[in-house]
């Protein structure tokens, strides 16, 4: 029996998922980061002009990314809000011109406005890192859309968040905040096969947070929907490893994306493609020749 929005995302035991956004799950998926901004915190400027961003997600496409996500408003910790306005100025030249090259473009936005100009554009997915709280108006967007969407977890907002980062136990709390935005998803009419989520990794948490979001990402799999996770270039592996600067981070950055495939996750957002594909290629090839067995993915309803 199939599940109706808002009959609960725990009616049945999940029944095995093999796609997404219209993309195998079989394998981890690569979300590439093309960030039309100043501020943003790893890659501020370097695409803030159209035809930067735009030359950026088609290098990424062919660098093996399956998705595009473009952003046109910074949501680092203490970033000051972009109206829907400016965001779309910024991200719909470079969505329409990456999905008229036949890209699969995501669009990283928190307003409904933009949303719907986006997927006006060509975008076919919707990543919103307010899991549609922000707006009141999203979830209608996207149901009326009928298209994929991923529901990250955060607190507060980019520029109160760091304020909101005080936790028990930030495994079990952000997996029950995260089921609270699928319940009313589903209730606003989000299909359940369109439904992704993101434990926000940065978001709200500080370096010993983070570290115990990734350690609990099985129990997050048992929600029953594939996880997006984004480690790329994050503050946490300065706190562990000492390096300053967003693009020293790569080696650890790779580090935490093959753990966070390891304990379930289908889909990795970052900034290094290249680099992001050939670890996970490598990391994959070496699992499936039966020396040791490859990880079992979490059930996905």
């Amino acid at each position: 029996m199939s599940a109706t929005p808002g009959d609960g995302h725990q009616t049945r035991p999940p029944a095995p998922r093999r796609c997404w956004a219209g993309l195998g799950l079989d394998r981890p998926l690569v979300m590439a980061i093309v960030n039309a901004t100043r501020d943003s915190f790893a890659d501020g400027g370097r695409h803030a002009k159209p035809r930067d961003a735009i030359a950026a997600g088609l290098r990424m496409s062919a660098d093996g990314a399956d998705i595009i996500d473009v952003g046109g408003e910074s949501t680092r910790p203490g970033a000051a809000p972009a109206s829907p306005e400016r965001e779309q100025d910024r991200v719909l030249p470079i969505i329409e011109a990456l999905a008229a090259a036949g890209l699969r473009v995501s669009v990283d936005t928190r307003n409904a406005a933009t949303m719907r100009a986006a997927l006006s554009a060509g975008a076919s997915i919707v990543n919103d890192v307010s899991a549609l709280a922000h707006d009141p108006s999203s979830a209608g967007v996207v149901a009326e859309a009928g298209c994929p969407v991923v529901l990250m977890h955060m607190r507060g907002k980019p520029a109160t968040m760091d304020a909101e980062a005080v936790y028990a136990d930030v495994a079990a709390e952000v997996r029950a905040e995260l089921s609270t935005r699928i319940e009313a998803a589903l209730r606003a009419g989000i299909l359940r096969d369109q439904i992704a989520i993101d434990p926000g990794v940065g978001f709200a948490k500080r370096a010993p947070h983070s570290l115990a979001v990734l350690r609990g990402l099985p129990d997050l799999g048992r929600l029953g929907y594939p996880i997006v996770v984004g480690v790329s270039r994050k503050s946490f592996i300065a706190t562990v490893a000492g390096q300053s600067e967003p693009d020293q981070r790569l080696g650890g950055s790779l580090a935490a994306g093959l753990y966070a495939v390891l304990r379930g996750a289908s889909i990795l957002r970052v900034h290094d493609v290249r680099e992001t594909v050939q670890a996970v290629r490598i990391w994959q090839t070496l699992f499936a020749s039966g020396t040791v067995p490859l990880p079992q993915r979490p059930p996905f309803d």
